[in-house]
Formats: structure tokens, C-alpha cells, sequence
């Protein structure tokens, strides 16, 4: 280490405790987790970033303390269930503010030094960065053998996690037991009520199939990660979902490796979302092109039935639902005037005089296909957001 480095380091040491607390107040007004005292109290935070800062000063001095070991910090956030990201993020601040304390406080002839001395410092933070790490992912494994809350930590990491989180996929499998499969889904389950399961006692009934799962609930949505095996794919898997579901539940296309689960928990997602509001049904993931586009643009969907179907929304609750469930029953069948009134039973002449009312109101030509196209369009974005 540079002397000069050295001899501001130790200059430096005596002032930890108000670097912790100054320290402290940066990460706090930088990250939104710290700044609300509920995970983590503010005196705790002040008392992690003083020995952090100086383990960090008293590294780059040469005198280092055996009694205080910042992996600690990792451990006991860990327990309190910070997000990784989180933790790491936080560390990121207070190396950077050790940082910029040192080339405030070194003399300004030697400032030139402290930058040739960078990759020295900066490998001091990574080290006690990579040391936190290790401590939390062991902290983390021990609980997730014993905690179901900690499991729904972990499929967390899985299916929010940023690029760091995926550094530690492999780790995170072997913790939620997901083994060594080579084709995963990812199913979001709609919750009935506020953090009720979409689809009951869905782990311990695939359990029983042989079939690993992990799964978390939150406050609208059940989702999980699914290991499929030979004999055992999504078919059966979709199956399995339909005997249990209680609302609307998406599965997503199959993908190879736990790193690419978080694409496929948007795709659960918005296979959830097409499939129609208050119903309980599963739906799969480009099984229905159409309505899985429709269902990835919600704005754009609301303003195409704005578009088209503004008349029709417009008209009295009665009316509006026969000009709908006769559209409908008429582009299912083909434009068969016959088959749509056998289906709404209703005689032929009552189809063709509902669907000359629904051009008259919609200025659409159905015997143009551009026109009965729109018209389909619009009303499967009326059935995805839940408007009729």
C-alpha cells in the first residue's frame, strides 16, 4: 500500500465513529429500505457502517482488528430478511463514501498518489464485499433449511433478482431443492383475496407426483418455480393446476436454466392476465398469440376498444351485453347467422338484425374483413380488462 494511503488511513481511524454515523445517513438517503427503520434500526446501521468503515480504514492503515468482523453485517441481514441486492447495494454506498472522505481529506499533493493507489483501495471494499456475501449466502442457506418464509426469500431472488442474484443461481436451486432439471416454468397464480394461494397446496400435491417446486405469496399473486422431468411435462403440469386453481393462473413457455426465470415469470404473468377476469381457468403462454399481446399492453388495448367499441360500451348495461354476446356468437361462428342463433337461441332474423345495429353504432362495415378483424380485436380487449 502506498505510505501516503497508509499514513491518511490511520489519520483517519480516531474519526470512525462519526464516519459511521455520516456514512449511515448516506445510505440512508440513498436507499429507501434503510431510510424507514424497519428492517434495520438506525442505530444498527450506524453501528455496521462503523466497523465497516473501519475495517475498511484500519485495512488500508495496517491495522487491522480481529475483534470486530464486519461479515457479521452479512449474517444478521440476512436473519432480518434484507434483500441480497439490497445488502450489496448498501455496501457499494459506503465504500464509495470512504472513497470520496479520502480524496477530501488528503492533502492536495498527493491526491495524484491516492488515484494511483486505487486498485488497492478499491480491492480492500470488493474483499469485504465478497466476505458479507459469503456470510449472508451461508446465513441464508441455514434458514432456508428451516424457515417457509425464507424459501419465499429465496424464490424471490429467483424471479425479482438483478444481475448479482443470478451469480448464485446454482446455490439458490440446492437451497429450494429445484435440483438439476433442465426444463423449468414459472407459474403466477391470481390471488382469490388479498394473500390467499391461487392455487391450494400446489407444492405439496406435485411433491407427491415427485415433481419439485418453490413458491412465494404475496398480496395479489401465488407464484412459483417448477422442476419438470421425463414423463412429467407441461401438459400434465397444466392438469395438475386446473384441478386446483381458484382464480386465474399463467404458465409460462418452458425454459433450460434458473437464469432465465425471471423472463419467464413475466411470461406467467401475462398469461394470467389473458385469461378472462373472475374466471378460474389456467392459461399457457403463446397458447393464445393474440390475447397474450393484448394482455402485455394494457394501455394500448384500453385505447383500441376506445377506438372501436366506444358506442357499444356507451349503450345501456342490457343492451350493451346482447350487442356483445351477439358479436361474439357470430364471429365464433364464421359469420354463420345460422349457427350463432342456434348458439344464442334466438331466431336467424334477430342475428341479423343485432349485428346491422352493431355496425350502425360502430361504423364498421362486418363484411370487410379489415372491419371484422378490429371488431375481434376490440373484444377480446374488452374480455382481457374485464369491461364486458
Amino acid at each position: 500500500m502506498n505510505p501516503e494511503v497508509r499514513k491518511l488511513s490511520a489519520r483517519l481511524l480516531p474519526e470512525v465513529d462519526a464516519l459511521g454515523a455520516a456514512m449511515a445517513e448516506r445510505i440512508r438517503s440513498e436507499i429507501p429500505v434503510y431510510d424507514d427503520g424497519d428492517a434495520v434500526s438506525h442505530q444498527e446501521l450506524v453501528a455496521s457502517c462503523t466497523v465497516n468503515a473501519r475495517y475498511i480504514l484500519g485495512n488500508l492503515a495496517g491495522e487491522v482488528s480481529a475483534e470486530e468482523t464486519p461479515t457479521q453485517t452479512g449474517s444478521t441481514r440476512a436473519e432480518q430478511g434484507v434483500p441480497y441486492a439490497v445488502v450489496l447495494q448498501a455496501f457499494r454506498v459506503g465504500s464509495r463514501f470512504i472513497w470520496e472522505v479520502l480524496v477530501d481529506r488528503a492533502e492536495p499533493e498527493d491526491r495524484g498518489l491516492l488515484l494511483l493507489a486505487a486498485a488497492d483501495i478499491w480491492a480492500v471494499s470488493d474483499q469485504l464485499a465478497a466476505d458479507v456475501t459469503d456470510a449472508y449466502r451461508r446465513t441464508l442457506a441455514d434458514r432456508a433449511r428451516r424457515d417457509g418464509q425464507m424459501r419465499a426469500v429465496l424464490v424471490g431472488s429467483l424471479l425479482d433478482g438483478d444481475a448479482d442474484a443470478t451469480t448464485y443461481v446454482g446455490e439458490t436451486a440446492g437451497m429450494l431443492d429445484l435440483g438439476r432439471a433442465t426444463e423449468y416454468v414459472v407459474v403466477s397464480a391470481e390471488s382469490p383475496s388479498p394473500g390467499e394461494e391461487g392455487v391450494a397446496d400446489v407444492e405439496r400435491v406435485l411433491r407427491r407426483s415427485n415433481i419439485r417446486s418453490a413458491w412465494r405469496l404475496d398480496h395479489d399473486h401465488q407464484e412459483g418455480v417448477v422442476a419438470l422431468r421425463l414423463g412429467f411435462g407441461v401438459d400434465q403440469l397444466m392438469a395438475v393446476l386446473d384441478g386446483l386453481a381458484r382464480a386465474r393462473v399463467g404458465v409460462s413457455t418452458v425454459v433450460g436454466r434458473l437464469d432465465e426465470v425471471q423472463e419467464a415469470r413475466r411470461q406467467a404473468r401475462v398469461a394470467c392476465a389473458a385469461v378472462s377476469p373472475g374466471t378460474v381457468a389456467v392459461g399457457r403462454f403463446g397458447a393464445d398469440p393474440l390475447a397474450v399481446l393484448l394482455a402485455s399492453s394494457p394501455d394500448q388495448a384500453r385505447a383500441l376498444v376506445d377506438a372501436v367499441l366506444a358506442p357499444v360500451l356507451a349503450l345501456p348495461p342490457d343492451d350493451r351485453a346482447v350487442v356483445i354476446d351477439t358479436a361474439r356468437a357470430w364471429l365464433a361462428a364464421g359469420g354463420s347467422t345460422s349457427a350463432a342463433a342456434r348458439e344464442l337461441h334466438v331466431h336467424r332474423n334477430t342475428v341479423r338484425y343485432r349485428v346491422r345495429r352493431l355496425e350502425e353504432v360502430t361504423g364498421r362495415d362486418l363484411a370487410r374483413p379489415v372491419d371484422a378483424a378490429e371488431l375481434y380485436v376490440a373484444l377480446e380487449c374488452v374480455r382481457i380488462l374485464g369491461l364486458a
